[in-house]
């Protein structure tokens, strides 16, 4: 049964998606760089050490990758940040989850002050056990270093008892990579035949749409199952 739930973040609890599209465009203009906001938008999820390649040729990466990830990351938390706001029925599925003895861990690569002001924005800061950042996981999805960190600080649940919860692609590759199976929400904007060729085992559409059909949801059935 589970007993451990890993959540993604961005477009999983926070409707933030478009924001970071449109922070990595500006910054990749600001240094000369051309890249159309929607090829952006389907490369959130991974962190900047694995969108930046899709965009750069190696010789600009070496050369500016870091000042462009740096120059983003300034860019985002002034400007877009206190923007972000949840989706509908985060903190009551996190309610829920927790009433049913569930452990909650967030699986960020941010930095772990934009991580604890996630938790705010999530209105979950009380309801969550454990979560990663930036310094936990060399690689950021679909690496599995950041699901691996979270198992870990969860103390490795043995198989089956433990599952991820995202918005990506990415996020379910990341997981399927640590051996755990991977709900889909299609919130953060990608196409549930991406989600479902990526390997989610149940899409819902957002977090309030999973807590509506809890009872019929993996996560009641697998814990019935096992109970």
């Amino acid at each position: 049964m589970i007993r451990a739930v890993i959540f993604d973040i961005d477009g999983t609890l926070l409707d933030s998606v478009d924001a970071h599209a449109q922070a990595w465009a500006r910054s990749f203009a600001a240094f000369g760089i051309t890249v159309p906001e929607r090829e952006i938008r389907g490369q959130i999820g991974k962190g900047g050490d694995q969108l930046l390649p899709v965009f750069l040729a190696p010789e600009r990466l070496a050369r500016d990758g870091e000042a462009i990830d740096c120059y983003r990351a300034d860019l985002y938390r002034r400007e877009y940040l206190p923007r972000i706001r949840p989706f509908p029925g985060v903190r009551a599925l996190f309610e829920r989850l927790r009433a049913e003895g569930h452990r909650l861990a967030l699986a960020s690569s941010g930095k772990a002050d934009e991580v604890a002001r996630y938790e705010e924005i999530a209105g979950i800061a009380d309801l969550v056990d454990t979560a990663t950042n930036s310094d936990e996981a060399e690689r950021s999805k679909p690496a599995p270093d950041i699901i691996e960190a979270a198992l870990a600080k969860l103390g490795r649940p043995a198989s089956g008892r433990a599952v991820m919860i995202g918005d990506s692609p990415y996020d379910a590759e990341s997981a399927g990579r640590a051996g755990l199976p991977t709900i889909g929400l299609l919130c953060g904007g990608f196409p549930e035949a991406d989600l479902a060729a990526a390997g989610c085992i149940a899409i819902y559409r957002d977090p309030q749409d999973l807590l509506d059909g809890y009872d019929r949801s993996p996560l009641r059935l697998r814990a019935a199952r096992g109970a």
